[in-house]
This record gives structure tokens, C-alpha cells and sequence, in this order.
């Protein structure tokens, strides 16, 4: 609920809500702004930026979806945001708001499935689109660079894929590293990694490692982003869903359930667990759903002023 304050201003409770929890731990935490109709563009990115997380979702009602959600980093608008989605659905549900089931979000750049099935929030993702560093002409980005820009040596590569750019509604280049004790060594050049995510488009690097134990995780994953802003993240729907795909089509991994782990190599470890269902017809994916549990965290109060023009919608973006 939005409360109206003094001088023309809103009191706008965020809740915080950590996504991808592994065994109610861990994840990675979003804003959630409920019942948010009567809050303008600027009235959400002020927001956003005093909540200072990766991402704020904010909800409100759609005629024919089941809610439509906005998304801000502090800095900008951006179109889709896995963790926020998950977080955003989760609360509704822990509210009472909506039931287990299938529903849908209305984003600034059309709708997409949503399905809130056994404690977990899945969100829908588009068939995959690959582009190998051989398809980086005219970009004056060169695979060295990249590698260069994780500080990898070509030694320390999964010698069994090239770095490939990976689009199933956003573009990451996913990187393979032979080892988990070589993604954990990564030091990234955040200037250098913000500069090509620039030059193709990115969301930004996704490093990964095929896991070789006995447990739950069949990847684990180290995230950059820092064209939006984000120097290492601890969960990325939009990008485990690319990663499950590569697993699959390159890699040759043929089950189409996956369970992506990420985060635990962070100077602040925080694990999550992003699950993906992959969608096979006549042996290629047709799309895809990938989710996880969401758990509140906490609520913080933030005053803007009280802009309640409507919401101009923008033309969309690229998140996590």
C-alpha cells in the first residue's frame, strides 16, 4: 500500500526478497514494489535507485495478464529481469495474492508465461539464438579480448566450446572453463568487460564450469555485468536459461532438466540455485522455463515525491 505523506510526497515499503534461494539460503536479492498503478516513471526509478539493489520490480495491475511488471536498476529502465520476476511472484504468492498455476507478466516489450508450480517461480524464455566469436566481425572485439577481459589464459578453456554470445531474450557471452578452481580464480577487468559488453550488446559475461561431483548443480556459474552496473551478481534467471541451452546443444547433454548453481565464488559467497526446463520438439528446443524459490527478506520505507502521472512505456531493453 502507498501512503501518502506531507508536502505532496509517498511512503513506498520495498520488500526485499532473495531469488533463487538454495534450501531457503542464499540467492539474490530484488525489490518488490506492490499495488504500484499510481507510480510514474520517475517516482520508480527515484525509488530503484534509493533502494540500491540490481533490480527493482514493480507490480500492478494488466487487463489481461496476470501482472504487469517494470523493472529498474539505480540507473535505468531495462526490459526483463529473471530475479525480480521470480522475486515478484513469489511474494504474491507468500501473500496470498495469486495461487500455484500458470499466469503470465505483461513487460514493456510483450507478455511472457509464468508458472508458480511446487515453492518455485518459472518464467518463460525464447528458443536460442548462438553467435560463436567467428560471427564478431565489424564488432572490433576479438575473442582474445574477451578472454583477456576475464583474465583466461586459452589453457584454462573447456576446450570442448568456443565462447559463444547466447540470446534467448537477452545476449551474454557464456564462457567454459575446464575447472571450478579456474572459474574461481577469474579476475575480472570490469572496465574492459563493460567496454565489449558495450560493443555487442550484452548483458554481460557469463563463466561457467560443467560440474563433476555427485551434487544437485550440473553448472556453476560466475556472472558480470557491469554495463548495467553490477560488477559480480549471485543469481541470473535470464542467463541460466541460455547456459541449460548450450549444455544441451553443444555440449551434448540431452536431459532437459537443469539446475544451475551460481554465486559461490563471490568475495561474499551467496549460492542460489536456478532451475531450467528446456522445450524439445523433433530433437531442437522450442523454448524454455527457467525458475526458482523466492524468500522475503525484509522491507524498506522510501519517500519520493508524489509524481502520480501515468506510466509512458519505453521501448525495451535488455536485463537479467
Amino acid at each position: 500500500m502507498l501512503n501518502h505523506e506531507e508536502n505532496a510526497r509517498l511512503s513506498v515499503p520495498v520488500q526485499i526478497v532473495n531469488a533463487f534461494t538454495l534450501n531457503g539460503t542464499g540467492g539474490n536479492p530484488a525489490g518488490v514494489v506492490l499495488d504500484a498503478d499510481e507510480l510514474s516513471e520517475t517516482a520508480m526509478q527515484s525509488i530503484a535507485a534509493e533502494a540500491g539493489l540490481s533490480e527493482t520490480a514493480f507490480v500492478s495491475r494488466h487487463p489481461t495478464e496476470g501482472a504487469r511488471l517494470e523493472f529498474f536498476t539505480p540507473t535505468r529502465r531495462i526490459a526483463h529481469c529473471g530475479h525480480a520476476t521470480v522475486a515478484a511472484f513469489a511474494l504474491m504468492r507468500a501473500e496470498g495474492r495469486i495461487g500455484d498455476g500458470a499466469t503470465s507478466k505483461q513487460t514493456v516489450d510483450g507478455p511472457r508465461k509464468i508458472l508458480v508450480q511446487n515453492g518455485a517461480v518459472y518464467m518463460e524464455q525464447r528458443a536460442p539464438r548462438y553467435e560463436a566469436d567467428t560471427d564478431w566481425a565489424g564488432t572490433g572485439v576479438t575473442r582474445a579480448e574477451a578472454l583477456d577481459a576475464l583474465g583466461l589464459a586459452t589453457d584454462r578453456l573447456d576446450a570442448r566450446v568456443t565462447p559463444q554470445v547466447v540470446d534467448t531474450g537477452n545476449r551474454f557471452l557464456l564462457v567454459g572453463v575446464a575447472r571450478e578452481a579456474d572459474l574461481a580464480a577469474i579476475v575480472p577487468d570490469q572496465q574492459a568487460i563493460g567496454r565489449i559488453s558495450e560493443a555487442l550488446d550484452l548483458i554481460g559475461f557469463y563463466a561457467f564450469a560443467v560440474t563433476t561431483g555427485t551434487g544437485p548443480a550440473h553448472a556453476t556459474t560466475r556472472m558480470f555485468a557491469p554495463r548495467f552496473g553490477i560488477a559480480e551478481e549471485s543469481a541470473t534467471g535470464m542467463t541460466a536459461g541460455p547456459l541449460a541451452c548450450l549444455l544441451h546443444d553443444i555440449l551434448g547433454d540431452r536431459r532437459t532438466h537443469f539446475a544451475i548453481e551460481q554465486g559461490r565464488f563471490m568475495s561474499s559467497p551467496s549460492v542460489s540455485r536456478i532451475l531450467v526446463d528446456l522445450e524439445i520438439e523433433r530433437g531442437r528446443i522450442t523454448g524454455l522455463m527457467a525458475g526458482g524459490e523466492g524468500r522475503r527478506a525484509g522491507t524498506l520505507d522510501i519517500c519520493v515525491p508524489g509524481d502520480a502521472s501515468p506510466v509512458q512505456p519505453a521501448s525495451g531493453q535488455q536485463s537479467q
